[in-house]
């Protein structure tokens, strides 16, 4: 059996990332090692986690690309469901996150907008695709 467990990201700082997606988003805290260096939230069936670019770099010794605001975003997102999409990214915009693309409704009915987290991160912002 194979389970998609989580995702890690890998930010300047572990204790302002995870305070950002509690804040802008609502998620839970499992918690932050006391090194501040790796931290997990609750966000649903799959952990969204943080890594210290310190602690990427211990791990990943050829290298990585660091993500950050004055670089394009990675072609890859992390997409989060709510009913509000407006209202999750004002919310989020106002603890800092960077607005990409105002939410728009897509040809199949869904509404998508596009933020921008601390660390440069993609985010989409999206209502439940209907089937």
């Amino acid at each position: 059996m194979i389970k998609f467990g989580y995702t890690i990201l890998y930010v300047e700082n572990v204790e302002t990332a995870v305070a950002f997606y509690e804040n802008a988003f609502g998620f839970s805290r499992k918690f932050v090692t006391p090194e501040n260096d790796y931290g997990e939230l609750s966000t649903g069936e799959t952990t969204l986690s943080f890594a210290s670019k310190k602690l990427a770099a211990q791990n990943l010794k050829e290298g990585f690309i660091e993500s950050n605001l004055e670089a394009k975003p990675f072609a890859i997102e992390i997409g989060f469901i709510t009913d509000d999409v407006t209202e999750t990214v004002q919310k989020a915009t106002s603890f800092g996150a960077v607005l990409v693309k105002e939410p728009a409704q897509k040809p199949w009915g869904q509404i998508v907008a596009y933020i921008r987290d601390l660390d440069g991160f993609l985010i989409e912002i999206c209502t439940e695709v209907e089937g």
